[in-house]
């Protein structure tokens, strides 16, 4: 019987998985009751973020799966499309104001756990996600998008050299 040559044999590809972590505050935010410091600042939705991120990391490493974790968050309540089209999401209610001085809370809680905290002035996280699926998957790395945000779903699918980008919706538990 002849040994395998392992030389010859393709490693693993990597992966790497991209949280939609402004998409996490708010199901944070939702999902628990209100919670606060002792002085009195909203701590809800961080302890929820927190949470829910640790809970992910332990299934991808458990199941051997990312080799790479980036956190992206929207920079601002406006972007470039708001100097577009002047009704972008004109509709969509005001952040609550518990929910504000938490922001900055979850982007350290994120860096607390050794992560990459990205955002870039007037592009949401959902741009920044799609740019860097596209720039990893042509690297040849897999990539799975954590988002319940179903404009990203056009981004599933094969991309260069038959890598995948696929999406998994963390409450769903569903690629």
């Amino acid at each position: 019987m002849a040994a395998i040559d392992s030389s010859r044999s393709k490693p693993p590809a990597k992966h790497l998985y991209l949280v939609d972590g402004s998409a996490y505050i708010f199901r944070a935010f939702h999902a628990l009751p209100p919670m606060t410091r002792p002085d009195g600042t909203p701590v809800g939705a961080v302890l929820g973020f927190t949470n829910m991120l640790l809970k992910l990391i332990d299934k991808a490493l458990s199941d051997k799966a990312a080799d790479y974790l980036a956190v992206i968050f929207d920079a601002a309540a406006t972007s470039f499309r708001n100097e577009i089209y002047s009704d972008y999401k004109a509709q969509r209610p005001d952040v609550p104001d518990e929910l504000k001085p938490q922001f900055p809370l979850v982007r350290e809680a994120t860096r607390a756990l050794g992560l990459p905290s990205i955002e870039l002035a007037e592009y949401e996280a959902d741009d920044i996600i799609a740019s860097y699926a596209c720039k990893a998957a042509a690297q040849g790395i897999a990539v799975t998008i954590v988002s319940s945000d179903k404009d990203l779903m056009q981004m599933v699918g094969a991309g260069a050299d038959g890598v995948t980008i696929e999406m998994y919706e963390r409450m769903k538990k569903k690629p």
